[in-house]
């Protein structure tokens, strides 16, 4: 199984990043999964617009985010809240790839994260994702969100140490081969 993994945000010591990289750890522990973790600064892009489209056609980068998620079995997002809203990387390079296909997610399986410092875990975000992911194909296999991070992730060791959560995460990722 090749796994796409990546945090909805372009802060470099994400929560989410650690959460998601998490994630895919256990898949490949468990499914032997080949993981690979897109950093979304990787994918900076100007601004979208139509007119940018016209004047200079599809940005190489939304192509490349695009085709490396239907190169993936299955895919893990965990998303970042900004202001109870995507964070505004992540909306950009989806805002392209969408105008490649809008079935941007190509049916593969996937499972939706998010986790915030507070007790919201991110949810409003999430919420979002979840709401829409029919829209865009995305074969949804579960959700979570992870409120409190610091409380329940011990970022020494890179683990979530909440019991239930980990045992939630572990029912949701083994939809994933399903």
């Amino acid at each position: 199984m090749k796994l796409l993994a990546f945090a909805a945000t372009n802060h470099k010591a994400s929560i989410n990043k650690q959460l998601v990289t998490y994630a895919a750890n256990l898949v490949a522990e468990n499914k032997g999964a080949e993981v690979e973790i897109l950093d979304l600064n990787d994918y900076e892009l100007p601004l979208y617009s139509i007119e940018r489209q016209t004047e200079n056609g599809m940005h190489p980068l939304a192509q490349q985010f695009f085709d490396k998620i239907g190169a993936a079995d299955a895919v893990i997002i965990s998303f970042a809240e900004h202001n109870g809203s995507y964070a505004a990387v992540y909306k950009n390079l989806f805002d392209w790839a969408s105008r490649i296909d809008m079935k941007v997610y190509q049916n593969k399986p996937t499972v939706l994260l998010a986790t915030s410092p507070g007790p919201g875990g991110a949810s409003s975000v999430l919420a979002s994702a979840v709401g829409s992911a029919d829209f865009f194909a995305m074969d949804l296999k579960g959700c979570l969100s992870v409120p409190t991070f610091n409380d329940n992730f011990d970022t020494d060791k890179g683990v979530l140490v909440n019991e239930e959560l980990v045992e939630k995460l572990k029912d949701i990722l083994s939809g994933l081969s399903e």
